[in-house]
């Protein structure tokens, strides 16, 4: 497979093989990528591996906490010019970055690949996904972040208008799991509303930042208004929160919580998406086929690790056989591999820690009693890191898996009598991601998605439908997080609003020669006027 090359003056790359992945961009070109990051002046750089074959994609340069530092720096001079540009002009950036994403997308789709170990159809959706955000912030910036008239104290003479600042610079900690998606969610928007963005991608998925980063200044960002720091936590932590005027975390709930009262202590703003146990409610409605079907996407996209992916299912107990068996059919139908094309279904997990956890929690629920239906064993004959879809059920209360998260390729099947149970048990966690709810009859899945108590609710889909509306605000209640990033919330957050009011005519206290009794009631007179105006 060939790859065509990222920005304009490179040569398509030729088939070639990289941590021993056939087609993948070049030894050359992961170099070139690495070397858009800032500062590096860490003496213990990191070698990143290729989850397909466990073999050394890259070597990455790490920065000092001194590094983040002046970066930051840099970046509140070159916000300033950036921030005084008119909103549309900065909307045309993203405008012609959606464009270059759909265009350049044979790079990026090996990219990910490469490094987060995605079957292809996976690392489309975040091709689709970045694209989508490009398009959306691209087209309508202008109009959530334009001043916006407001009712004044008294009609026709108050003038009222509230305005949006940007915030500075904001600070992004992104995951491994969803490199571009997540990268497109939480930079694009900041960029648009007049930030700056000093960014800390996880080591292990940074060059698919880099690329975003490379075709963001192509079409047009000015340099040094976005930055990307690769560096370790535990090093560059502090400095990242420390000199943000806003950050935005995505990751595990008790890093965020950590990194919440960090911030709290600054008084500065923060968004978080942290961990889900999602719920998934089949109603005895149904169609069972689609819900089977849908359940595999659900579960299975991007092997598990995918925050609003499904780790439970609820079944009515009148399809819950007919439906289990559905669903099993088509997990084991599932085609697993380590090809850089659209062969396989699902792919590899990324990290050792991650197939150690998932192992962990499948051979716990086994010794106490849950059943394995398919599944349940990793497959070191397809790589280091596969590891089979899989599905359980009679899992106890008293299994780590049945109600901490797995975020991996398993889920467990449950059974329910009465849609009230099945609500309750939905909504029995600490976490509040995602949930959907399977249907024949649209409008009773709307009645029952709106008492899940979970930021997103998809009927008749897994996660899609929500994940891909960028109009509709995404994020967590509980323990999932705080904030929300796309639509017009996700672009607001990065902002100060301004109210300014300029009053003319009637004063709004008495004049002296006015007595405030009297000026009072005069007063009370229009107020009740107002109410009944208004």
């Amino acid at each position: 497979m060939t790859s065509t090359a990222a920005t304009t003056g490179h040569e398509a790359s030729k088939p070639t093989t990289v941590g021993g992945v056939v087609g993948a961009p070049s030894a050359a070109r992961a170099a070139q990528l690495a070397r858009r990051a800032a500062g590096g002046q860490d003496s213990a750089p990191v070698e990143i591996t290729a989850p397909f074959t466990g073999l050394v994609t890259a070597t990455l340069p790490q920065a000092t906490d001194a590094d983040v530092r002046k970066v930051f720096g840099e970046a509140r001079e070159a916000q300033r010019l950036w921030a005084a540009r008119p909103v549309r002009e900065r909307q045309q950036v993203l405008t012609r970055l959606h464009r270059l994403i759909l265009d350049r997308q044979e790079e990026i789709l090996d990219l990910v690949q490469l490094e987060a170990g995605k079957a292809r159809l996976d690392a489309f959706d975040e091709v689709s996904a970045t694209a989508l955000v490009a398009g959306y912030y691209g087209k309508h910036s202008a109009r959530i972040l334009g001043s916006r008239r407001a009712a004044g104290v008294i009609p026709g003479l108050t003038k009222a208008r509230v305005l949006h600042h940007p915030k500075g610079v904001v600070g992004v900690i992104s995951p491994w799991n969803y490199p571009l998606a997540l990268t497109s969610m939480d930079v694009l928007p900041a960029l648009v509303a007049g930030n700056a963005v000093v960014q800390k991608p996880d080591n292990q998925t940074a060059l698919s930042a880099l690329w975003l980063h490379e075709l963001a200044e192509e079409a047009g960002l000015p340099a040094g208004v976005w930055r990307i720091v690769l560096g370790r936590g535990s090093r560059i932590g502090d400095a990242l929160v420390e000199e943000s005027d806003y950050l935005c975390f995505t990751g595990s709930t008790p890093t965020g919580k950590d990194l919440a009262a960090k911030v709290a202590s600054r008084l500065t703003g923060y968004s978080l998406e942290l961990g889900g146990k999602n719920p998934m409610i089949v109603l005895p409605d149904a169609p069972i086929a689609k819900a089977a079907a849908g359940a595999v996407s659900a579960c299975f996209s991007s092997a598990g690790q995918l925050c609003v992916s499904v780790e439970r299912i609820y079944v009515h107990e009148s399809v819950r056989e007919e439906f289990t068996r559905a669903f099993v059919a088509k997990t084991k139908a599932l085609r697993l591999g380590a090809e850089l094309g659209y062969g396989a279904e699902m792919g590899s997990l990324t990290s050792e820690s991650q197939l150690a956890t998932i192992s962990a929690h499948v051979e716990d629920a086994r010794a106490k009693g849950a059943t394995v239906l398919t599944g349940g064993r990793p497959r070191p004959d397809l790589g280091p890191l596969f590891y089979e879809p899989t599905v359980l059920t009679d899992v106890p209360e008293t299994a780590d898996l049945f109600a901490g998260e797995t975020f991996g390729p398993v889920v467990s099947i449950y059974g329910y009598t009465d849609v009230e149970d099945a609500i309750e048990r939905a909504n029995d966690t600490a976490f509040g991601l995602n949930a959907s709810v399977w249907t024949g009859n649209v409008a009773a899945g709307w009645a029952v998605a709106s008492r899940i108590k979970a930021g997103t609710v998809n009927v008749n889909e897994g996660y899609a439908a929500t994940f891909g509306s960028v109009a509709l605000p995404m994020g967590g209640m509980k323990e999932s997080g705080y904030g929300r990033r796309n639509g017009a919330e996700g672009l607001l957050k990065y902002t100060e609003s301004q109210s300014i009011a300029a009053q003319r005519g009637l004063r709004l206290r008495p004049p002296r020669v006015v007595p405030p009794k009297l000026w009072a009631r005069g007063m009370t007179v229009g107020l009740r006027l107002l109410g009944r105006i208004r």
